[in-house]
C-alpha cells in the first residue's frame, strides 16, 4: 500500500464543491487524510494524504484535476 500525499489548490469557482466526497465515492479502495486546509470564500487549499494501490492513486489524482483543481505532488511526500 502506498501513502502519496499531495497539495490541492481550488480556485474561487471551486470551493463549495464536495470534491474529495466524490473522489472518495469514485475510488473506494483510496484512503484520503486530510492534513492541513486552509480553506476561505474565495480560494482554499488542500494538503491530503492518499494511501492505497499507486495505480488507483494515479486515477483519483487525474479524477480530480479533471474537476478543475490543481494538483502538485508534496515533495519528498513530507507533511508537518
Amino acid at each position: 500500500m502506498a501513502h502519496l500525499r499531495f497539495h490541492l489548490r481550488f480556485p474561487e469557482e471551486k470551493i463549495k464543491e464536495p470534491v474529495l466526497c466524490h473522489i472518495n465515492r469514485e475510488f473506494p479502495k483510496v484512503d484520503t487524510n486530510i492534513r492541513r486546509a486552509d480553506v476561505r470564500e474565495t480560494t482554499g487549499w488542500i494538503d491530503v494524504e492518499f494511501a492505497g494501490d499507486p495505480g488507483e492513486i494515479e486515477r483519483a489524482i487525474e479524477g480530480i484535476r479533471k474537476k478543475g483543481i490543481i494538483v502538485d505532488p508534496i515533495e519528498l511526500n513530507v507533511v508537518e
